[in-house]
């Protein structure tokens, strides 16, 4: 393990478990084997009650949202609501509504991304007319997205391969692979927290159509110029143009329905009741995968030694918004480990399903408790660059070092990672 810094620094708690720094060694069979089979089976009318409900949910909380202008001017209300009271009501109202319209937006989309996956009906004609029609809604290229997606399930955790959420190297920053301590870490990684804040924002608000239109964070080896929208793309094979181009169909039809929105009833309007929410809906979308993707303690491979089954366990199942994640997310952030490993297994069944592989992957399941605003904050922070060899990697922070060498014997850790309010203490060995 490197030596720790001189540098001054504090005692903190770790409050994530350190993670095996080896490959797992079980193949997927062994793990699909412990899996009991009836939780692979898709039940079409199941999936179309969950889509139904999320329709009507959406649709009512809707209905009420036009009656907010309605209530504020309420002449019952009216003697007891000021200027100013009648500001903080309105508000409140609308913000209550892009919250929750926010949530119920995202599961459609989840349920899309289902669809992307055969996971809603065994039937692949109802998958892919469910899906296009839902994601083209959300401003989501179904085809084209599903298509990249697939890449993403098919090679994840792997440096060259991999689709998304591929991590920088030292090389790509500019960092010697020698840096020592009288590197200036400060010089390089020096930003301000209001900084800092700023380019999170703008992750969560803009990352997925960057992704979409410029492959931002996305596999480095393509070529410059590499879209979603372009059917001769890198992305996609031959046979898949057509369904590209119908993915920028669908696309075009959902943009003449807000351009003919806007003209009826108004572009703000149409900003307030449909643009915001799905604003929400980019932002939990970005938050989910980036988390459970970017973490200390999630390893990335080289190819030489990547399979399937250690891509797969790379990933962490959160504990996201509660009663709310589960609720109207439909556990996609609860349960997501299972879907890396089996992506057709039917959203439904996630939560059996992972007590069961949970079980056959021992140390190598993770399951994280933090807050998720404090994880993405801690880890957008964290998570700056992985080195340039070594088969098997993990993040390393603005001081140039990873998760486990800032574990100490002693069970806490040394560094700039903020400690937890109350956690329980434990040991580790490096």
């Amino acid at each position: 393990m490197s030596s720790l810094s001189s540098k001054p620094t504090r005692l903190v708690y770790l409050d994530e478990p350190l993670p095996p720094l080896v490959q797992p060694p079980w193949t997927l069979k062994e793990i699909r084997d412990q899996i009991p089979p009836h939780l692979f089976e898709r039940n079409t009318a199941k999936a179309l009650y969950y889509t139904f409900r999320d329709l009507v949910l959406a649709g009512g909380i809707f209905a009420l949202a036009l009656k907010i202008d309605w209530l504020c001017a309420h002449p019952a209300l009216q003697p007891f609501l000021g200027p100013i009271s009648t500001i903080i009501l309105r508000s409140a109202c609308w913000l209550t509504y892009w919250w929750f319209q926010g949530l119920v937006f995202t599961g459609i989309w989840v349920i899309g991304h289902e669809c992307g996956h055969g996971a809603f009906s065994a039937s692949s004609t109802i998958c892919n007319v469910i899906g296009f029609v839902l994601h083209s809604l959300l401003w989501t290229p179904f085809f084209s997205w599903k298509y990249g997606h697939h890449r993403h399930h098919s090679n994840h955790a792997s440096i060259e391969k991999d689709e998304v959420y591929v991590p920088k190297t030292r090389e790509d920053l500019g960092i010697p692979s020698d840096a020592a301590e009288e590197f200036d870490w400060e010089e390089h990684f020096g930003d301000t927290p209001i900084y800092t804040l700023y380019m999170l924002i703008r992750q969560q608000l803009f990352a997925f159509e960057a992704y979409l239109f410029w492959n931002v964070s996305g596999q480095k080896n393509y070529p410059k110029g590499t879209n979603h929208f372009d059917p001769n793309s890198i992305i996609f094979d031959p046979s898949q143009r057509k369904a590209v181009i119908a993915s920028n169909l669908g696309l075009i039809s959902t943009g003449a329905l807000v351009a003919y929105g806007c003209s009826r009833y108004g572009a703000l309007a149409v900003a307030m009741y449909y643009g915001i929410p799905w604003l929400l809906v980019t932002h939990w979308f970005v938050m989910i995968t980036y988390l459970h993707h970017t973490d200390p303690a999630l390893p990335h491979y080289r190819q030489r030694v990547w399979n399937f089954q250690s891509g797969a366990a790379a990933t962490v199942d959160r504990e996201f918004l509660g009663w709310q994640g589960r609720f109207f997310l439909h556990d996609v952030a609860h349960y997501h480990v299972v879907h890396h490993f089996f992506p057709r297994l039917p959203w439904y069944n996630g939560e059996e399903a992972t007590t069961h592989l949970a079980r056959a992957m021992g140390p190598y399941y993770r399951r994280s408790n933090k807050p998720v605003f404090r994880a993405l904050w801690d880890n957008y922070n964290f998570c700056q660059f992985v080195d340039n060899e070594g088969d098997m990697v993990f993040y390393r922070d603005k001081r140039g070092k990873t998760m486990a060498e800032y574990v100490l014997k002693n069970g806490v850790t040394e560094g700039n990672v903020d400690a937890p309010a109350e956690t329980e203490k434990a040991t580790y060995t490096s």
